[in-house]
């Protein structure tokens, strides 16, 4: 009887530990220490190239916490691999757009917001309101947070808004820390070419610019990159390059037209919010090969093209696999 009596408590010490850093299926997997780990991989191999390349996760701020919640301490190890967490719906668009977020919400991804903020990281959040008032409550309860925001009108994110950037400068920013403002246009569709899009952002005087690699298919230059990095006020800007690691995204160069009909087994569900967009097993060997692993990566692409650093997508699918 006292074997089982200590073999119980041995088992439920076991149990709290593992309960520590995230939840595991039946294989041992731990999702959440899963991507922590392809973040901190894909930040070494940046850097080794670039030292000052910026690293920048958005949501799955979970993954600042040893345990992924909010009364957790610091994973310092994914902490020191990322410059910044991006967070969108912070105090608009939870729900729906334009609309509040409930304060519970709020409060709880602001405590785990803090853990990197108190880390030395930049925040940067992207509220979706479109109603004046409400852009302008974003931006001081950002602001009064200690973070870095944008208030998008369109969830696309395609449009530049006619209104001078909060907190415009003349300054030089030369590293995310800088950063006072940003402008966030992934979607570049309504520019017909690169230089129409290059002309439009290049009339912004946005600290700096979260943009696709891609245009009609073309990846933007070196060239075409430091262009992009002067402000029309002429003060210099970040160039950072969004990239979804968490999805396949069937208009993407690396999608195969086999897959149509036979999906490599690391592909899981497509997106029924995102039509096009597949879950991944982004843990997998080859996912990650595609992603940064590879000479010829999604990543090294883009810093190759110059980039100031790559806000990485698609963080929290570790929530998918949990569920």
């Amino acid at each position: 009887m006292k074997f089982t009596l200590v073999t119980f408590f041995a088992l439920l010490l076991v149990s709290c530990n593992n309960d520590d850093i995230g939840i595991e299926d039946e294989n041992g997997r731990n999702f959440k220490q899963d991507m922590r780990d392809y973040v901190i991989g894909i930040s070494k191999s940046a850097k080794a190239v670039n030292p000052d390349f910026a690293v920048i996760p958005q949501n799955g701020i979970e993954l600042v916490t040893t345990n992924g919640e909010d009364d957790g301490g610091p994973s310092t190890a994914y902490l020191s691999a990322i410059d910044g967490n991006g967070q969108e719906d912070l105090f608009f668009g939870y729900e729906n757009d334009d609309q509040a977020t409930e304060p519970e919400n709020s409060n709880y991804l602001r405590r785990l917001l803090d853990v990197s903020k108190n880390a030395g990281k930049k925040i940067l959040v992207t509220d979706y309101t479109a109603t004046a008032s409400k852009i302008a409550d974003s931006y001081q309860k950002n602001a009064a947070a200690g973070y870095v925001s944008y208030a998008a009108t369109q969830r696309s994110l395609d449009v530049i808004p006619t209104s001078v950037p909060n907190n415009v400068n003349a300054g030089n920013i030369t590293s995310l820390s800088q950063a006072k403002n940003f402008l966030y246009l992934i979607n570049p569709e309504r520019y017909a070419t690169k230089a129409a899009f290059i002309d439009a952002v290049a009339a912004t005087n946005y600290d700096a610019v979260i943009m696709d690699l891609f245009l009609n298919d073309e990846p933007f230059t070196a060239a075409e990159v430091e262009q992009l990095r002067v402000k029309s006020n002429g003060g210099s800007r970040l160039v950072i390059c969004y990239m979804s690691i968490g999805e396949a995204e069937d208009y993407r160069y690396y999608w195969q037209e086999t897959w149509a009909k036979n999906k490599p087994a690391w592909i899981a569900a497509e997106n029924p919010d995102w039509p096009g967009n597949y879950k991944v097993k982004y843990w997998n060997e080859e996912w990650q090969g595609l992603i940064y692993k590879n000479q010829d990566s999604y990543l090294s692409k883009i810093v190759a093209s110059g980039f100031d650093g790559v806000y990485l997508d698609i963080i929290d699918a570790f929530e998918y696999f949990e569920d």
